[in-house]
């Protein structure tokens, strides 16, 4: 036997033990041991009688919480065993709030002291709500493009779509009281990050760990984010592998386009936004890594989300909206998805790591399409162009200078290809010249 998550040794009573017993009556419970050393040897305590009349009270008067002290004896030695139960509420000892991980206690503070309330209160992040924002300040396309999604699913019954913006928020739980919550702010408003930081995602494309070649920001709704990010990874920066059967041109991508969006879109719904850092894929000559900031369920390791697994979504709220537009399933398959579309492709399947900031998502490419050997058409006109759509939609107020440096193209060729594109009504230009911004239209 050894100190764990739930077993504490100590040779004699500190106050300053208190912070265990608040950490385990915050966790799991626990037993807090006074008269053991830290191999668990037995070493007796003096005072064991008196301790054992007053801790109780100590402990009711500071944590607010009963708990049971017990007297043992082993040759000839007493000792006493504290046995803390798991408390539905939070406990603080002194303002401060402790947790039991692992075998050591530690202090709560920030990020992780709003989701431990939370989650003592049955409620999550997703859930809370955000004053100063109404129904008016969403995004309409946002809301429209949830609307269609949605009628194609057929996840929402149609009467609910036909209905204006604010009975369907209210629908779709989105709202508390005369108040937003978070989820619905970053699923329709048009500029999620003023009430969120980091809600974008980030995408670069390196040489190696050390040479970044170029990167990318996706920004709006959370919605947009998932549709924008896969159309510049395909466009931008994953190069298909092109081969042919007969004359049949046939273009194969490093990572299958179902398997890429799945684990696009677990990365955007299931990320931890109280982090205040955006998911970044990295993009590297021979693979592709997906990190969010996101946290498995207490107790849950990267085997048993890789099986078959019920659905626990980190924001319920954000799930609920993409399961009704049919972006995603409910019955916490994803990560399955994305093995059986890698498998049926041919393409080797991503390794999965979590550590305590997040979880990666590892897909290594085929030998013969890593990235510095592929043979593609990006330098035509038509890709061109496609790239600098893909650019305007992720980015819409990116001067010539930045499409011409991360086209690796000159000033003047972009010009040609921005009035080549707004003749043919794909994009436009609204505003002043120099601070006006791109629309892009089809």
């Amino acid at each position: 036997m050894k100190e764990s998550q739930r077993i504490e040794w100590k040779e004699s009573w500190r106050d300053e033990f208190l912070k265990t017993i608040c950490g385990f009556a915050n966790a799991d419970g626990g037993v807090l041991t006074v008269g053991r050393n830290d191999q668990g040897e037995v070493v007796g305590v003096a005072n064991a009688a008196k301790l054992l009349e007053d801790l109780p009270n100590k402990i009711r008067d500071l944590l607010g919480i009963m708990v049971d002290v017990n007297l043992r004896k082993k040759s000839s030695r007493e000792y006493l065993e504290i046995a803390v139960e798991a408390c539905p509420n939070p406990i603080s000892y002194r303002g401060e709030y402790y947790v039991r991980s692992g075998s050591t206690t530690q202090s709560l503070k920030g990020a992780a002291l709003d989701k431990f309330l939370l989650r003592k209160q049955g409620r999550h992040w997703d859930a809370v709500p955000v004053p100063h924002v109404a129904v008016k300040d969403l995004d309409r396309k946002a809301l429209a493009f949830f609307r269609r999604q949605a009628a194609r699913s057929k996840r929402v019954a149609p009467e609910v779509l036909q209905e204006r913006d604010p009975a369907l928020i209210e629908k779709l739980h989105l709202i508390e009281g005369k108040y937003l919550k978070r989820a619905a702010v970053l699923l329709f408003h048009p500029d999620p990050e003023r009430f969120v930081s980091g809600a974008f995602v980030k995408i670069g494309l390196f040489e190696n760990d050390a040479d970044l070649r170029h990167q990318d920001e996706i920004h709006g709704d959370l919605f947009s984010q998932v549709n924008q990010t896969i159309e510049v990874l395909r466009l931008k920066y994953l190069k298909a592998w092109i081969t042919y059967e007969g004359l049949q041109r046939i273009e194969t991508y490093p990572v299958p386009e179902p398997a890429l969006r799945e684990a696009v879109l677990n990365a955007i719904v299931h990320k931890d936004y109280a982090a205040a850092i955006p998911v970044q894929i990295s993009v590297y000559p021979d693979k592709l890594m997906i990190w969010n900031p996101g946290q498995l369920p207490p107790d849950w390791t990267v085997k048993k989300l890789l099986s078959k697994h019920a659905s626990q979504p980190f924001n319920p709220d954000v799930a609920r909206a993409f399961f009704r537009a049919g972006q995603i399933e409910a019955w916490g398959r994803g990560f399955e998805r994305i093995l059986a579309e890698c498998r049926a492709a041919g393409a080797p399947v991503p390794e999965v790591r979590y550590e305590t900031s997040g979880l990666w998502m590892v897909f290594p490419f085929a030998g013969d399409q890593v990235l510095a050997k592929v043979t593609t058409q990006e330098n035509t006109q038509e890709n061109t162009q496609a790239q600098i759509v893909a650019i305007l939609a992720a980015r819409p107020t990116a001067t010539r200078r930045e499409l011409a440096r991360a086209l690796g193209r000159t000033e003047d060729s972009v010009r040609h290809y921005l009035r080549v594109l707004t003749a043919a009504g794909r994009i436009r230009h609204v505003g002043p010249t120099k601070a006006g911004r791109w629309e892009v239209l089809q």
